[in-house]
């Protein structure tokens, strides 16, 4: 089933930061920023349990599982298994680092196969405090691995948690499955199997304003061929759009500060928020479903529904085309 027809509405909520990515956050302030993403309307939330070993979720579960369960529209991911057991030393996730250092202690099992997807399923249910999810994705498959490793975890994703997915979705048990992923060769080599087919895939950080060229040009065209829809994940770069300093989660480096610099300079000179440009320019692809950037307080909800809303001239577009910030291939918004 098209994503389209399942999301309601372009704007969704990414709970990572809920996880204590970068920070350790009050618990009354993760409740306040799930409540104000409700009050603005917002009815697709995104969570994983990867975000913080099953904190996210959890957090994202006590205040979802007091609203109506068919008002909204949840997906979560398989790959990772939360283990009763705690770490003694902070995790290293590779290119991730210790991003959820300040998460749940508990030990996470980096794991594809069928059984752990089932049980990945169970175990973020019961943090969720829900009987059912509408979308799952297959988290950061072959995140940390290369060469024979990476094609020997993408073989497990394939013959696991692939075709659970699959049976489950054919089943009715779930509307849609895909990958959530921030590089775009795993969802290349997904599009090019015969089967299992995936539904749609979310794609964090490769279809932002500071990154785009590969997406656009290799992995969309396949993905707009087969009728497979995007959900756009981490549409700030980590932050750095957003008035951060993050990016790629790390410490932004010069080139890309600068490119930022000049991304703001024009939209300064048009009175508009580097949000607002962000944000529809991830959107403006046909095939993108929706947008889920993520928020640790109340007051960055109501920023990115305004964001959304914004007026943007096409004469900014017209700048940031002729000061080369975006592929010329690029699709804008309609009113550019």
């Amino acid at each position: 089933m098209s994503l389209k027809n399942i999301l309601p509405g372009r704007l969704g909520f990414g709970t990572a930061p809920l996880g204590n990515m970068f920070r350790a956050i009050p618990d009354d302030e993760a409740r306040a920023t799930v409540e104000a993403a409700w009050d603005q309307g917002i009815r697709y939330f995104d969570t994983a349990p990867f975000y913080g070993a099953g904190l996210a979720e959890e957090r994202l579960g006590e205040v979802l599982s007091a609203k109506p369960r068919d008002a909204y529209v949840l997906s979560t991911k398989v790959g990772r298994v939360i283990l009763d057991e705690h770490e003694t030393d902070v995790p290293d996730f590779g290119e991730k680092g210790g991003l959820f250092e300040h998460g749940n202690p508990n030990k996470i099992l980096h794991e594809w196969t069928a059984e752990a997807t089932e049980r990945s399923i169970e175990g973020s249910l019961k943090r969720l405090g829900t009987d059912r999810l509408d979308v799952v994705w297959v988290h950061d498959i072959a995140q940390d691995f290369h060469g024979d490793a990476w094609l020997a975890k993408f073989e497990e994703a394939r013959t696991g948690a692939f075709r659970v997915l699959s049976r489950l979705r054919d089943e009715g048990v779930i509307k849609a499955w895909g990958l959530g992923v921030n590089k775009t060769e795993p969802i290349e080599l997904t599009l090019a199997l015969d089967e299992p087919k995936p539904d749609g895939f979310l794609l964090a950080g490769r279809y932002t304003l500071l990154d785009h060229e590969h997406a656009l040009t290799r992995l969309l065209p396949m993905a707009q061929e087969q009728g497979v829809d995007m959900v756009v994940g981490g549409p700030y770069s980590s932050g750095i759009l957003a008035g951060g300093t993050h990016f790629e989660y790390q410490q932004a480096p010069a080139e890309i500060i600068e490119r930022v610099g000049k991304l703001k300079a024009l939209t300064e000179k048009h009175g508009i928020s580097i949000k607002a440009a962000a944000l529809q320019f991830s959107l403006a692809h046909p095939a993108s479903a929706a947008v889920v950037p993520g928020a640790t307080r109340p007051s960055r909800i109501a920023e990115d529904t305004a964001a959304l809303n914004e007026t943007v001239p096409a004469a900014f577009w017209t700048d940031v085309r002729a000061e080369g910030l975006v592929s010329p291939a690029a699709p804008l918004p309609d009113n550019a």
